[in-house]
């Protein structure tokens, strides 16, 4: 018998998800997700969430809670009576009567081989970290930050020069594959949980905006992990001199480069930039109010001579 499903998710990365339980042919009773957001020039118009416009395309009803704390919302997900809740990203802490609610319980697809990189930006910390590897796993949820018995893991190479942007499509569509192979075993009551180790765990805490910022004397690993972990979003920047003032300019991609010099110091006419240890060479910027381009594209308009500084 296909499972009564809750899906609670918000984010592009949870559709993939969200469609394939439906293509598997279970019931997917309702999905969680967060409130539409206010979007346009002056905040009007409400947007929402990519996995409640999928939800409305498979014909699934969706509710868009604020919390999950109040008694009567916390009744109000129990009537659902869902075999199980399939959680990713949904940007809500789940309350133990939440959790408790479905029959089988409530099971997280996370983006990281856990314990490592428990919390809320495992993509961008891994790659910032300069980790060789990720994953996406199942677990079983309980009350602690992502401290659930693993069901299943699908692991994944990172590559030298990948960005978040890239890594988050590949987990998306691993994850949605996962899911759907752990909800099988489930149904057919033969899905094995393990718990967690207890050495290895880290936090992936949120972005803040001050690490945003790169900073050349760092090693150049550090700096090539850094921008390629912000990319695309929030984006790592720094400035540079145009028309007499200072610009911001996104880091989008870049590669390990050759040569030393004074951090921040331009090397070549190919956008290589000396670090605080060795070079990277920028691949892909975009200038403020501008459109992503190639480093060379930059270059014809900027201006940018070998021997300049980037501060």
């Amino acid at each position: 018998m296909p499972l009564r499903i809750i899906f609670m998710g918000t984010p592009e990365f949870s559709v993939p998800t969200l469609a394939a339980l439906a293509e598997a042919g279970h019931e997917l009773a309702a999905v969680y997700t967060q409130p539409p957001r206010p979007a346009g020039r002056r905040g009007l118009d409400l947007t929402p969430s990519p996995v409640q416009r999928e939800a409305e395309r498979l014909g699934v009803p969706v509710r868009c809670p604020t919390t999950l704390k109040d008694k009567a919302g916390q009744e109000a997900f129990a009537a659902l009576g869902a075999d199980v809740a399939v959680v990713v990203a949904y940007g809500l802490l789940l309350p133990r009567a939440v959790l408790e609610a479905p029959r089988l319980g409530c099971f997280n697809g996370h983006a990281s081989l856990l314990p490592r990189w428990r919390g809320a930006a495992p993509i961008h910390r891994a790659i910032m970290a300069g980790d060789a590897a990720t994953g996406m796993m199942v677990m079983k949820m309980e009350e602690g930050l992502d401290t659930g018995p693993v069901a299943m893991t699908a692991r994944l190479p990172i590559g030298p020069d990948e960005t978040t942007g890239e890594l988050h499509d590949r987990l998306s569509t691993a994850g949605a594959a996962l899911m759907v192979e752990a909800m099988a075993a489930l149904e057919a009551g033969r899905l094995a949980l393990a718990p967690q180790a207890d050495a290895g765990v880290t936090y992936a805490s949120k972005i803040d905006k001050a690490e945003t910022r790169i900073d050349w004397s760092l090693p150049a690993t550090e700096v090539h992990n850094r921008i390629r972990g912000l990319s695309p979003f929030p984006g790592a920047w720094c400035e540079f001199e145009a028309g007499g003032r200072r610009e911001r300019l996104k880091l989008l991609r870049s590669t390990m480069g050759e040569g030393k010099g004074e951090p921040g110091t331009v090397l070549d006419d190919g956008l290589t930039v000396a670090c605080g240890g060795g070079a990277v060479r920028l691949v892909e910027v975009q200038r403020a109010g501008g459109r992503p381009v190639e480093a060379v594209e930059f270059l014809r308009g900027a201006k940018l001579a070998r021997g300049d500084h980037l501060p």
